[in-house]
């Protein structure tokens, strides 16, 4: 096995779609870091993901003071973080495309909610961790390495978007 994972702008596209979930990290005017779970609208060839947010919130605030963030997406045996920066976008059209029922348990006020706000990141570079073979070869891996006292085999790879 390799201790080195090629990691390409489509793996990390990839990855990102299959994500239901991830973190999106900021940082607070005193630079305290502010992590909340979201929801990925779609992600885009380029490396651009789209969410809904409100902009009510610490989160916003956060963005305010900075577009600097972080997605981190994990499941068994693999981890994606990209560094990237976050605009608040209006567009109408967009927020139409994008609207979907899952938003709408989040917004009382459906499309029309003085919450919602557009947010779109794009991506500067990911960050790879991750161990051969998908989640199931993942935790076999995992509990192997447990009982053999061997080291977990995986590799790592960086790459700018």
């Amino acid at each position: 096995m390799t201790d080195r994972t090629e990691l390409s702008q489509h793996d990390v596209v990839e990855t990102l779609r299959k994500a239901k979930w991830v973190m999106l990290t900021t940082a607070l005017a005193d630079g305290t870091l502010l992590s909340h779970p979201m929801s990925p609208q779609e992600v885009t060839d380029d490396t651009d993901v789209w969410f809904f947010l409100s902009l009510d919130g610490d989160q916003a605030d956060a963005l305010r003071a900075g577009p600097p963030v972080n997605i981190a997406v994990s499941e068994a045996g693999s981890w994606l973080s990209v560094a990237g920066r976050a605009e608040f976008v209006e567009d109408r059209a967009k927020v139409d495309e994008l609207w979907n029922d899952e938003a709408g348990a989040w917004f009382e006020g459906g499309k029309e909610d003085p919450s919602l706000g557009l947010v779109r990141v794009t991506g500067d570079s990911a960050q790879f961790w991750g161990l051969p073979g998908g989640k199931v070869s993942a935790l076999a891996q995992i509990v192997k390495a447990k009982v053999t006292g061997d080291r977990v085999p995986g590799g790592t790879s960086t790459t700018e978007l």
